[in-house]
């Protein structure tokens, strides 16, 4: 039998059955507000990390390959399609899908307005799962088919501002610097809406065929390729391989072509959400330290409290340390239940905002329309455990006030 556990055990299903000290009540209620605060505060960091980078790749794809002076660029030039080039990226490590696209920059206008974007030929390899994902009204444009149809996929927010609905008819303006504009119509075939106004105003989908068209473009000439890896966490290294490969080995065909990842499209978005891991550190060391100091004060209350029994189990031979691991089991039974209603709590909120979407926020200044929430098991538990070894760990200091203690004087303690 474990002796310290034993007494600890029963002295604190004792002090349960009586009143409990109302500093034992503080210090258990903080823990569990630290502990939510926690839960709440990475699962906001975590879901703005993912939502974002979910979204970014979905209008640009994990790594791009194009010429190396249209990177990130609207208006891009042309490349031609090489099977040499597509078999080294399907044949890489990590590789998930490929798929070929074509941009144009245009003017849209209608009775009420023009507004810029960019026109993005894509074909039936391209994965449409974000956009369907994102369509809030009619279908997805018919790409690939035996028939070039004009179907065009606009932004919500710039149908709404130039009073365009699913069906409606609109005209692209086309202006090239050494050529009279180009005008011509498609047919609205849907809206999407992504959350992220400032990027969804910016892209317009259609057939390629219809961009290529347009440029004056043969059916092998492209903007570029637009690659999904398998793991975006190993989305660089993919990109930085890629490039090696093309100088090594793409010949004549990869000359001038460079593969970016979005996080290099896309550097100062990525480093502004590197920011959110300190903001969540500071609140995460905050709430530990909070927790702690108050753990601390019950602690010693509790010793105070136990003073008589400490003398009385010390003249029966019981040595500072097992006394010492007696007060620790206690406050490690505080600790765990405050961890516990935290828990609840937090993840409760976690899920209630994850179901419901109560919180939005401004798009035009977070660049999302609702708080995004991602829970994951792997940093509950980190969190939850680095959050216990840490208290308790720090616990076995103020433990040491039960070696001032004399036998003789406790017991006469009331």
């Amino acid at each position: 039998m474990n002796l310290e556990y034993f007494i600890a055990n029963r002295t604190a299903h004792q002090a349960a059955s009586d009143k409990p000290n109302v500093m034992v009540r503080i210090a258990t209620a903080s823990v569990a507000i630290g502990v939510a605060v926690m839960i709440v505060t990475m699962a906001v960091v975590m879901g703005f990390k993912e939502e974002i980078a979910r979204k970014m790749s979905g209008f640009t794809s994990h790594v791009q390959l194009t010429y190396i002076r249209s990177s990130n660029s609207l208006e891009s030039a042309p490349i031609q399609r090489s099977e040499n080039i597509e078999e080294m990226i399907r044949s890489m490590e990590g590789f998930h899908s490929m798929s070929i696209y074509a941009l144009k920059g245009g003017v849209i206008k209608s009775n009420e307005g023009v507004a810029g974007l960019v026109l993005k030929g894509v074909d039936g390899d391209y994965d449409y799962s974000f956009f369907a994902e994102a369509l809030v009204e009619g279908v997805l444009p018919r790409v690939a088919d035996s028939v070039r149809y004009k179907d065009i996929l606009l932004p919500k927010v710039v149908a709404d501002r130039l009073n365009l609905s699913v069906g409606d008819r609109v005209e692209m303006l086309f202006v090239e610097s050494d050529a009279l504009p180009r005008r011509d119509r498609f047919k609205v075939c849907g809206l999407f809406s992504t959350g992220m106004d400032e990027m969804d105003k910016t892209l317009a989908l259609t057939d390629i065929r219809n961009v290529q068209r347009l440029s004056g473009w043969d059916g092998q000439t492209i903007s570029g390729y637009e690659i999904s890896v398998s793991d975006f966490s190993h989305v660089e290294e993919f990109a930085d391989t890629l490039n090696n490969n093309l100088l090594f080995e793409g010949g004549d065909d990869a000359t001038n072509l460079v593969a970016m990842s979005v996080k290099q499209l896309y550097g100062t978005l990525f480093n502004w959400l590197k920011t959110h891991d300190i903001n969540a550190l500071v609140i995460i060391i905050i709430m530990i330290v909070v927790a702690l100091f108050n753990m601390m004060s019950a602690l010693l209350i509790m010793v105070l409290e136990r003073t008589r029994m400490v003398g009385v189990l010390k003249a029966l031979g019981m040595d500072n340390s097992s006394l010492q691991r007696i007060f620790l089991y206690q406050a490690s039974f505080l600790v765990v239940r405050g961890m516990v209603w935290g828990n609840v709590v937090g993840i409760g909120i976690c899920l209630l905002q994850k179901w419901t979407h109560i919180l939005k926020l401004d798009a035009a200044g977070y660049m999302l329309s609702e708080v995004p929430i991602a829970l994951d098991w792997w940093w509950l538990a980190a969190l939850n455990i680095g959050s216990l070894a840490i208290i308790v760990l720090t616990l076995t200091l103020p433990t040491r006030i039960i070696s001032s203690v004399r036998p003789e004087e406790a017991m006469r303690y009331e």
